[in-house]
C-alpha cells in the first residue's frame, strides 16, 4: 500500500510539474501572423504612397484604409479557413464514427494492428484495443488521433482565430500610421516605430516558441524593411514615370 500511495504521489508531482502550452487553441498563429501582416502590408503601402510624393492628408487616410480592409479580410479568411478545416473534420469523424457502428471487430483488429506495429507484443496489443473499444466515445477518439492526428474535443475555434486575426491585424498596422496620426509629417518616425514593431513582435513570438528573440526579432525586422524599401523604390518610379 505505501509503495502505490508513494507512486501516486510521484505521478501527480510529476503532473504538476509536467505541463505543456496549448499548441492548437486556434488563437497563436492568426495572431501571429495577424501582426506581422498588419505591420509590414501597412508600413509597405505607406512607403508605397510617400515614395509617390502625395499629400499628408492622403497618406493618413490610406494608413487608415489599409488597416481596416486587411483587418476585416484577415479576420474572414480566418474564419473560413478555420471554419471549413473543423467542417472536414467533423466529416472525417462521422466516417469513422459509422465504421465503428458498421463494423466494430475491424476496427478493433486495425487499433491492435496499429499498437502491435509500434512494438507491443500482439496479445497485448489485442487486449488493450479490445478494452479501449468498449465505449465507442473512447474508440472514436482513439481512431480520431492516431488516424486523423487531432483530438475531437480540441479543435481550433473559428471565433477564436477570427477575432485574434483581427485584432492583431489592426494593432500591427496602426503603428505606421499612428505618427501620421500625431502630426508627422516625415516618413522616418513611422518606419523607426513599424521596424521597432516588428522586431518586438518576433521577439515575443520566440518567448512563445522558445527560440532566440534576437534571431527571431531581427527576421522579421529585416523581411518588413525589406518589403518597405521596396515598395518606397516602386513609389517613387511610378511618381517619376507619371510626371
Amino acid at each position: 500500500m505505501a509503495v502505490t500511495e508513494t507512486g501516486a504521489a510521484l505521478h501527480e508531482a510529476h503532473r504538476d510539474n509536467h505541463t505543456h502550452r496549448d499548441v492548437n487553441g486556434g488563437w497563436l498563429r492568426p495572431a501571429v501572423f495577424g501582426a506581422m501582416d498588419g505591420l509590414v502590408s501597412n508600413l509597405a503601402l505607406l512607403t508605397g504612397v510617400v515614395g509617390g510624393s502625395v499629400g499628408h492628408q492622403t497618406i493618413v487616410i490610406t494608413g487608415l484604409a489599409g488597416l481596416a480592409a486587411g483587418a476585416f479580410s484577415m479576420a474572414a479568411g480566418e474564419y473560413t479557413s478555420v471554419a471549413s478545416q473543423a467542417e472536414l473534420v467533423q466529416a472525417e469523424l462521422d466516417v469513422e464514427r459509422r465504421e465503428l457502428r458498421r463494423h466494430p471487430q475491424a476496427e478493433e483488429d486495425e487499433l491492435a494492428a496499429l499498437y502491435a506495429s509500434r512494438g507491443v507484443e500482439p496479445g497485448l496489443a489485442r487486449e488493450v484495443a479490445r478494452q479501449l473499444s468498449k465505449d465507442p466515445e473512447q474508440a472514436l477518439e482513439i481512431h480520431a488521433r492516431e488516424e486523423l492526428g487531432v483530438d475531437p474535443d480540441d479543435l481550433p475555434s473559428p471565433l477564436t482565430a477570427a477575432v485574434s486575426s483581427f485584432g492583431s491585424f489592426a494593432l500591427g498596422a496602426l503603428l505606421p500610421v499612428l505618427p501620421y496620426l500625431l502630426g508627422a509629417t516625415a516618413l522616418w518616425p513611422a518606419v523607426l516605430l513599424a521596424l521597432a514593431g516588428l522586431f518586438g513582435c518576433g521577439a515575443v513570438v520566440a518567448r512563445v516558441t522558445a527560440r532566440s528573440w534576437w534571431y527571431s526579432g531581427l527576421r522579421q525586422l529585416a523581411l518588413g524593411g525589406a518589403a518597405a524599401g521596396v515598395t518606397f523604390a516602386l513609389g517613387a518610379l511610378f511618381d517619376t514615370a507619371v510626371s
